[in-house]
């Protein structure tokens, strides 16, 4: 009896842990299967996919997914461009494309939805969905491709507008929109499809307000000669993948290869902005700025309105005389509130031609008018503040930099005789000569040159007093010590190129693509000195008008931009060593010169910047 009892017992307790196993995989609910990775698939449309005599101004595409377009107006192009956009949107499993206009007679229009249509679920992309119909009985199928780039440095540029015309006449750019459009993508490739037979003119267009002409002011780039789109047949490859690693099979079978699928468009932008006035600025009773929105040819006529500054004031202007400071040397005039003058500058008009323009401005400080007097009335009956300016030293030198002192305001007088420079010679300093330089007109930077030793001590002593400025400050003592690197701490590059062109400009780039030395070419190899060790990378263009600056193209001219070329690789340098090379800029094709770490860097910084 006891035995039964203990078989019937383990039963129970068995049977109770089955129940519970399965109530708890009950629990657990489905696992689930892989992840959905497969893109939406077109189910049927209306009309099909390369109808023809289709008048209608409706398109009706269905999926097998429910899906989303990702900001059509922007990622779906249509062509022939519409002057009234067309309404794209998505109704669950249907995309609807409505027209606002009437479609043209004997047309092939396409849309062209790039990467816009994604499932609702995993966004997983239908890629480059392209879809056809003619309003004639037959459809244009030939294609015209290739590749934007910025022509200072060779980026990729996505978002931008390429065109053709039927019209070879340059100035159709300007006077009528595109026949024909594409878009490029975030690698800069774009396709303009169903091209009719037939030579025609290229453009890419950066087009700010939409209506698909050149508009002074938009970037754009011009392809030189006409091109004419045509095919061949061709035996081509398709790869099947078992996953991202593994191929499953190749299928090889005759296609059609469209051309040209290599046109290089190198887009700029003139040097051609709408000038106008920003703003003015007084942080300082003694001072006020000027800024105007991009370069001028001139500076702006100023006429006092409240006040008398003739030969009382110091300008201080940057190359491109888009900021202007203006240092008052009267204290009547910067105890003045508000000064008030007239103005006359050039400003750009409707038709984008520069006209005078008078305007009246008023130049006070943020603060208000009491804080003008009450800071003017401290400056002038206070204890004068000394006279600041700042330094490029450090204890370790660089033997190719001058000594510069940067001054807070412009100087009135100045002692030379209190400046020593001295150079240690075993144990002892020993003064030596000089050269000194004025290195800006209104007395604020100025320069210590000397031909420095490397592994040199040297010292710099400025007595107090040295200086005074415009408003009669004057400066305190300095003293500092520093010390010239070693030779042996330093790489140079020697460089060839070919075929030699003396108007080559060579330039040593950093990691972030920024200029830090440009020479013109060498037939005898042109060096750069005293690189830090680490990574460079080199560029040149072609300075076809000799002013030693990269230039940009000028539609009005027909002019391209400079021809800008990189060295494909990139430059480690070591302490105490020469890198030598020829380099054949001609080789490497222009696509494929950039690295892509300078690449990736760039389009980088421009989201950044953006």
């Amino acid at each position: 009896m006891k035995k039964r009892i203990n078989i019937l017992h383990i039963l129970i307790v068995f049977a109770v842990m089955l129940l519970v196993h399965a109530c708890a995989n009950k629990a657990q609910g489905p696992t689930g299967g892989p992840k959905d990775k497969t893109p939406p698939s077109v189910v049927k449309s209306f009309p099909v996919n390369g109808a023809l005599n289709f008048r209608k101004k409706q398109v009706d595409i269905d999926f097998n997914k429910i899906v989303t377009i990702e900001k059509p107006a922007d990622n779906v192009i249509i062509s022939p461009p519409q002057q009234k956009p067309p309404d794209v949107k998505s109704l669950g499993k249907r995309v609807e494309v409505i027209f606002n206009e009437p479609l043209k007679d004997s047309t092939t229009y396409s849309i062209n939805f790039g990467n816009a249509i994604a499932d609702v679920n995993e966004k997983n992309v239908i890629k480059n969905y392209l879809f056809s119909f003619s309003t004639s009985t037959e459809i244009d199928t030939l294609k015209i491709a290739g590749t934007v780039i910025n022509a200072e440095d060779l980026n990729p540029l996505s978002g931008i507008i390429v065109g053709i015309y039927k019209d070879t006449a340059d100035s159709v750019f300007m006077k009528k929109p595109f026949l024909r459009i594409g878009r490029s993508d975030e690698n800069g490739r774009f396709s303009i499809d169903n091209v009719k037979k037939g030579k025609y003119k290229v453009f890419a267009l950066g087009d700010a307000n939409k209506d698909y002409r050149f508009q002074p002011g938009e970037g754009l780039a011009l392809h030189d000669t006409l091109v004419v789109p045509t095919f061949r047949r061709e035996q081509m490859q398709d790869t099947l993948w078992q996953d991202s690693v593994t191929v499953d099979s190749i299928r090889h079978f005759m296609g059609t290869h469209f051309l040209p699928d290599n046109l290089t468009m190198r887009y700029f932008k003139e040097n051609k902005k709408r000038q106008y006035f920003v703003k003015n600025e007084r942080k300082e009773p003694y001072v006020f700025s000027l800024y105007f929105n991009t370069t001028q040819a001139k500076l702006p006529e100023l006429r006092p309105l409240n006040f008398n500054w003739d030969g009382k004031y110091l300008l201080q202007k940057n190359p491109g005389l888009d900021s202007l400071t203006y240092w008052l040397t009267d204290s009547v005039v910067w105890k003045t509130d508000t000064l008030k003058m007239a103005m006359t500058y050039l400003k750009t008009d409707s038709l984008f031609q520069l006209k005078p323009q008078t305007d009246t401005i008023n130049v006070t400080m943020h603060k208000g008018k009491i804080n003008v007097r009450a800071k003017a009335k401290k400056l002038t009956t206070a204890k004068v503040p000394p006279l600041k300016f700042m330094n490029n030293m450090s204890s370790t030198f660089e033997i190719y930099n001058p000594i510069m002192l940067n001054f807070e305001v412009p100087l009135l007088d100045l002692d030379v005789s209190k400046i020593r420079l001295y150079q240690k010679v075993d144990t002892t300093f020993k003064q030596i000569p000089f050269k000194w330089r004025q290195v800006d007109s209104t007395k604020m930077v100025y320069a210590i040159n000397y031909k420095w030793k490397p592994e040199t001590s040297y010292q710099l002593q400025i007595d107090s007093a040295t200086f005074t400025s415009i408003y009669k400050r004057v400066s305190t003592k300095l003293k500092s010590d520093f010390k010239i690197r070693s030779l042996d701490e330093y790489s140079s590059v020697k460089l060839f190129v070919t075929p030699f062109d003396p108007t080559i400009m060579l330039q040593v780039l950093d990691t972030k693509d920024e200029v830090l030395a440009t020479k013109p070419a060498s037939v005898k190899g042109t060096i750069f000195e005293y690189l830090k060790p680490g990574d460079y990378y080199l560029r040149m263009f072609v300075d076809r008008n000799g002013n030693g600056k990269w230039d940009t193209g000028n539609f009005a001219k027909r002019l391209q931009p400079e021809e800008v070329y990189y060295y494909p690789k990139k430059l480690t340098l070591m302490a105490n060593w020469e890198f030598e090379e020829t380099w054949d800029y001609t080789k490497v094709p222009l696509l494929e010169q950039k690295s892509p770490e300078l690449i990736k860097i760039s389009v980088k910084k421009n989201q950044t910047t953006n």
